[in-house]
């Protein structure tokens, strides 16, 4: 393991965040020191993110901080953009959200890590390669060095990320919802590899929804909520008896006591594939797979990261070709009425088109009426102003949100959901099932969901295909 630049302490105190519209994040205190992590919670856009990229220096150029931010003495509010860059990957490392678009797609995995050893630890070619090699290794992809992000699974190219930042060594980690898309056993992978990261002598500051990674952690937890810091104090306290309705509302919503509610399959199969294989080169994905959606039921695809789940939903929707099989679809439906909900995204919206001239496009093309989306927003509890910011000025949950109201706008009678709920927390994700259920109850949508989630697919699913990692 690389040896950390030391940092002894990060103090946030009053922290602010500004819009023109008003403060968005609201008096935030906060501190870390090594050897106790900070862990925050909240709901998708209550501004956990927000609080990352003030320490980072990365705030969009139209928000503002105000309030004091200091890493061992350091005034970061204060520092000029020069000065910003020099500590990014040497004193800051971040682990962003959103690994699709931090890798380079033109570049093979393993050298964007080795360039991080090159440029950033100046250690020599070779060593790099080395060392760049350990890294994936550490995670699971000793594997993939010669793939591009393209070539892989969303959990994956989270998992690269997850070496890339290791790899510089900085003395302050800052990691954003770093296990979103991850099975269980790469899950605690990821979160014993902070901990080492912290036995190291790291600071470090997780951002995630996932309760589980918080209570493994320890630490110090706070819980957001609209940009404030509703909960705070010591992680077995706040875990265990959470002092605001907020929290507790937060902590009782993990999918693990949720009463099962898969609802009951109304009609016809919409969408077959039978005796279905793929592989890429000499790695096969799977092979002989049958799977099926009738009209009004959920049908999960569960397995381990890499092992398939988003190619089969792909060949199903005809965006791969198997290498055998066969795909049956409802002929006397529109193919427009087969949708994807995509694992990431932000690779499925303009990065420069504001959200509401999207789908005032998608109303006017496809002749249906504002007021449904009015309905929708209402539904997914989006605020009308985020429909006038770029998907890149709102959360990950609030893009979800919105990728999931516009595919239901063109009244799906399937809808293959990857990870459609692994970016929200979980009060946010047990309402968009609700709606997601009800939906396919009142409408006979069929879906078919890829989920990380074992205890989600349980209590949702009429039925669950397996699928399994293999070596070759």
């Amino acid at each position: 393991m690389n040896a950390p630049t030391r940092i002894h302490d990060l103090s946030i105190a009053d922290l602010s965040v500004h819009s023109r519209a008003g403060p968005i994040v609201r008096d935030v205190s906060l501190s870390l020191q090594p050897g106790r992590p900070l862990t925050l919670l909240g709901e998708s856009g209550s501004g956990k993110s927000l609080v990352a990229q003030a320490v980072m220096g990365t705030l969009p150029p139209e928000l503002t901080a105000s309030g004091a931010i200091r890493l061992d003495g350091a005034d970061l509010i204060a520092s000029t953009p020069d000065e910003r860059r020099k500590r990014w990957g040497r004193a800051i490392s971040l682990l962003p959200q959103e690994p699709w678009l931090a890798l380079d797609p033109t570049m093979r995995i393993g050298p964007q890590v080795a360039e991080v050893h090159r440029f950033v630890r100046r250690q020599a070619a070779q060593r790099s390669e080395t060392l760049a090699h350990e890294n994936l290794r550490d995670v699971g992809l000793d594997h993939a060095s010669a793939l591009y992000p393209f070539q892989m699974s969303g959990g994956m190219c989270q998992r690269a990320a997850i070496a890339i930042a290791h790899a510089g060594g900085s003395g302050l980690l800052i990691v954003d919802e770093p296990t979103k898309g991850l099975d269980a056993d790469l899950r605690d992978s990821v979160v014993a590899r902070l901990i080492e990261e912290v036995d190291a002598g790291r600071l470090l500051l997780t951002i995630t929804h996932d309760i589980g990674v918080a209570r493994a952690l320890g630490g110090t937890v706070g819980i957001m909520l609209e940009g404030r810091l509703v909960d705070h104090g010591p992680a077995e306290q706040v875990l265990m008896a959470p002092s605001h309705p907020y929290s507790q509302a937060l902590l009782s919503a993990d999918p693990r006591s949720w009463v099962r509610s898969a609802p009951v399959p109304s009609g016809d199969v919409m969408l077959a594939g039978r005796g279905l294989a793929k592989a890429f080169g000499d790695h096969t994905l799977f092979e002989d797979v049958d799977v099926e959606v009738r009209a009004g039921e959920i049908v999960s695809i569960v397995g381990p990261s890499g092992c398939g789940k988003t190619t089969l939903g792909n060949i199903l929707l005809g965006l791969v070709e198997p290498d055998a099989g066969t795909v049956e679809r409802r002929k006397d439906i529109s193919l427009l009425r087969f949708q994807k909900l995509y694992q990431d995204p932000p690779a499925a919206f303009p990065p420069h088109q504001a959200i509401r001239k999207g789908l005032r496009d998608l109303v006017k093309l496809h002749r249906r009426r504002w007021d449904e989306v009015e309905t929708l927003l209402a539904r997914f509890q989006l605020q009308n102003a985020l429909l006038d910011r770029l998907p890149g000025q709102i959360s990950g949950g609030e893009l979800q949100r919105f990728a999931i109201l516009r595919a239901l706008l063109l009244d799906p009678v399937f809808l293959f959901a990857d990870e459609a709920t692994s970016r929200l927390d979980p009060v946010s994700q047990k309402e968009v099932v609700d709606v997601l259920l009800e939906v396919a109850r009142d409408t006979g949508l069929g879906v078919l969901l890829v989920t990380h989630d074992r205890a989600l697919a349980e209590k949702i699913s009429t039925r669950t295909v397996m699928l399994a990692r293999r070596d070759t």
